[in-house]
C-alpha cells in the first residue's frame, strides 16, 4: 500500500512539475532582434547612415509585430522578421552577406521552436534567397535538422523556396571589406616575418567580421521561438561555419526562452550559448538578465570571445546584453512601444 501512495505521489508531483513548464496564453507577447554585434562607435557613424539602420530595425520589428498582435505565431514571427533583415544590404545576412577568402558568399541560418523543441538549420548555402525559410523547411519538410551545401539548396529548391544566382548577393561594401581583409592579412604575414617590428605592429580585427541577424518572440499563445541568420566571417577559409546553424551555440528556444546570438562564433559553439542561458534558468532559476549576463559579460570575455545575444523569456522579459561597443538591437512590445539601439547606453 506505502509503495502505491508513493507511485502516486511521484506521478502527481511530475504532473506539477510538467504543467508548471507548459506554455500560458496570457495575451501577452514582444519581439526582439539583433542586426549584429562588434565594433559600432557612434564616432564613425554619419547621422544620415544611422538614420538609415535605425528605420531598417523597425522596418523589421514591424513585420514581426503585424504577425504576434494578429494572434500569430511565435515561429511565424522570427521567421518573417529575419526574412526581411536577409533582404535588406545593411546586415551580414542574405543579401549583404560577407564574401569569404574565395571570393564567394556561403550562408548559415537556423531556427527552434520552442513549443515541442523541433529545429532546423543550413549551413554553407549560396543560392538560397532566404536562409532563414530554408531552416524552418528543413524543420517541418524534413526528418533532420540541418542541412549543407549543395545538398540543403537541392532540398530547398524540392520544396519550392526562391533559389538565386550567387551574385544576388554581391553588395559593394562587402566586397571592399574583403579586400581589406586580404590586404590586412598580407601586412600582417610580413611583419611577422620580421620579428624586429612584430612589438610595434598588432592586429585585432575579429570584431570587423562579426554579423548577424536574429529574432526571438513570445506569441499570445506563450511560444517561445528564435531564429537567426549570417553571412558569417568576412575573409573565412576551408568551409567554416559558425555558431549560427548549431542549434543550441547561436540558436535555441524551449518553454523557458529564446535565444539568439551574434559574435565572435567560435566561442559561442564552445559555450553552447544559447542552451547554456536557458539552463541557468532552468536548472538554476536564475533570472533571463542573470543568465544571460553570466553567459556573455562573464564566461565569454573569460574565453577571449566578443559578441552579444537577444533573449526572451515565457513572461515576456527579455534583455540584450553585450561586450563589443555595439550592438544593432531593439524591441517592439504588445502595446506597441517600440524602441530601437545601435551603441551602448
Amino acid at each position: 500500500m506505502k509503495k502505491v501512495l508513493v507511485v502516486l505521489l511521484l506521478i502527481f508531483v511530475n504532473q506539477l512539475i510538467a504543467q508548471k513548464n507548459e506554455p500560458v496564453a496570457t495575451g501577452n507577447y514582444v519581439l526582439v532582434i539583433h542586426g549584429g554585434a562588434g565594433t559600432i562607435l557612434k564616432s564613425q557613424m554619419t547621422p544620415q547612415r544611422e538614420e538609415v539602420y535605425m528605420n531598417a530595425l523597425k522596418k523589421a520589428l514591424r513585420i514581426g509585430y503585424s504577425i504576434l498582435k494578429n494572434g500569430g505565431t511565435a515561429i511565424d514571427a522570427v521567421e518573417a522578421t529575419v526574412r526581411v533583415m536577409e533582404d535588406d544590404p545593411l546586415f551580414n545576412a542574405g543579401k549583404g552577406a560577407v564574401f569569404t577568402n574565395e571570393g564567394k558568399i556561403e550562408l548559415d541560418a537556423a531556427i527552434m521552436n520552442g513549443a515541442d523543441l523541433t529545429a532546423g538549420a543550413v549551413a554553407g548555402v549560396t543560392t538560397i534567397k532566404n536562409p532563414v525559410s530554408a531552416a524552418r523547411a528543413v524543420m517541418e519538410k524534413s526528418n533532420h535538422v540541418m542541412m549543407i551545401g549543395g545538398g540543403a539548396e537541392k532540398f530547398a529548391k524540392t520544396v519550392g523556396l526562391e533559389i538565386v544566382d550567387p551574385s544576388y548577393f554581391f553588395t559593394d561594401d562587402r566586397w571592399n571589406g574583403l579586400l581589406k581583409a586580404k590586404m590586412e592579412d598580407s601586412l600582417k604575414q610580413n611583419i611577422y616575418r620580421d620579428s624586429t617590428k612584430r612589438s610595434f605592429y598588432q592586429f585585432n580585427n575579429k570584431d570587423d567580421k562579426f554579423g548577424t541577424v536574429g529574432a526571438v518572440a513570445l506569441d499570445q499563445s506563450g511560444h517561445l521561438a528564435a531564429a537567426t541568420s549570417t553571412g558569417g566571417m568576412t575573409n573565412k577559409k576551408f568551409g567554416r561555419v559558425g555558431d549560427v546553424p548549431i542549434i543550441g551555440a547561436g540558436t535555441y528556444a524551449n518553454n523557458y526562452c529564446a535565444v539568439s546570438c551574434t559574435g565572435y562564433g567560435e566561442y559561442f559553439i564552445r559555450l553552447v550559448m544559447a542552451k547554456s542561458v536557458a539552463d541557468l534558468i532552468e536548472l538554476k532559476n536564475l533570472s533571463l538578465k542573470e543568465a544571460a549576463n553570466i553567459m556573455i559579460m562573464k564566461k565569454l570575455p573569460a574565453l577571449g570571445g566578443d559578441g552579444g545575444l537577444i533573449a526572451v523569456d515565457k513572461n515576456g522579459n527579455f534583455t540584450m546584453p553585450f561586450n563589443t561597443t555595439g550592438m544593432y538591437r531593439g524591441y517592439i512590445k504588445a502595446d506597441g512601444g517600440m524602441e530601437v539601439k545601435i551603441y551602448k547606453d
